[in-house]
């Protein structure tokens, strides 16, 4: 270390805050390798703005030497440096750093756990999933929102029978996480769980969620619940019934689209639009030609290119 930064590390022990406030803005400044250790011991400091500058200092500096340290500032009692140090691991972390998170997991810090749980959503590994496991059961609600979420971010992972019932969790935000994450999960009872989210959960979101795992999943054993969900009170659930029905054409539910074309929603109706398109049946285009005069003019947009596709279509297959 050489002779200026240990001056500032002298400043850093001062009592008065005001000079460890200008030891580390400066050490910030500096931005050298060689302030990391100073910096460090930053902190540790029982102010928190100095805390944070240091965070900022050691972010900008991106050495992953400082990792472990600012591992530590997750349990702070300062929301603020807990949020600046997550942001800050979150892009210093890599997969080496597998076996640290997954060691700092098994602290009793619920801070410490929310937010390992976060970060290990970067790393994608499979390793991890037999430490989140645990937090799929907790009594903590925040716990087992955050675990159920990260699944999501797990590669190769196809398969949780744990996660499957935080659907029907107490707590609304652990069941709106689930719903998305089962879109991900191959688990055989899926689809029907899926269904249930969606028709009978009194949480928009939680069935918004349900029909955009629906979607991803485009399993036709679904076509019920979704036409179901065409007349749901909230017009983002009716959207994403639509979005969800444009994966799995299905003729039986043409009436129920056509119907949806004169919803109060634009973003309805465009989606209609579409999934009646992907029907290409030709009696669908009757009613395409009456939305080309619709208000929006992304609505009308759509139907238009979806009759002109079925005409162009049409005419190949006479060709052929």
């Amino acid at each position: 270390m050489n002779d200026e930064i240990q001056l500032w590390l002298e400043m850093l022990r001062s009592p008065d805050v005001n000079d460890r406030l200008t030891a580390v803005k400066t050490l910030q400044h500096l931005g050298d390798e060689e302030t990391i250790d100073a910096l460090i011991i930053a902190l540790k400091d029982e102010n928190f703005v100095v805390q944070k500058i240091a965070i900022s200092a050691l972010w900008e500096i991106a050495n992953p030497v400082a990792i472990p340290a600012l591992i530590e500032c997750l349990v702070s009692t300062f929301l603020e440096i807990r949020t600046e140090a997550a942001s800050a691991l979150n892009e210093l972390i890599t997969q080496n750093d597998l076996l640290l998170l997954l060691d700092k997991l098994e602290s009793n810090n619920v801070n410490l756990q929310l937010n390992i749980l976060v970060l290990l959503r970067k790393i994608h590994a499979i390793e991890s999933f037999s430490a989140i496991l645990p937090f799929l059961e907790s009594k903590n609600h925040e716990l087992r929102e955050a675990a159920v979420t990260t699944l999501r971010y797990i590669n190769q992972l196809e398969k949780c029978p744990q996660a499957l019932n935080l659907v029907f969790d107490r707590e609304t935000i652990v069941r709106r996480a689930a719903a998305l994450t089962l879109g991900h999960l191959q688990d055989t009872d899926v689809i029907t769980i899926l269904c249930q989210a969606l028709t009978n959960d009194s949480d928009w979101q939680v069935r918004r969620n349900a029909a955009i795992s629906l979607a991803i999943h485009e399993n036709y054993q679904a076509i019920s619940a979704l036409k179901i969900a065409l007349d749901d009170e909230h017009w983002q659930v009716r959207k994403s019934a639509v979005q969800a029905l444009q994966k799995i054409p299905d003729i039986q539910v043409m009436p129920r689209l056509i119907q949806a074309l004169t919803d109060e929603y634009a973003d309805v109706r465009k989606e209609a639009v579409i999934a009646l398109g992907n029907l290409a049946h030709p009696d669908v285009i009757n009613p395409l030609q009456q939305v080309l005069d619709d208000p929006d003019k992304e609505v009308a947009i759509q139907a238009q290119r979806a009759i002109q596709k079925m005409q162009t279509d049409r005419i190949v297959l006479r060709e052929q």
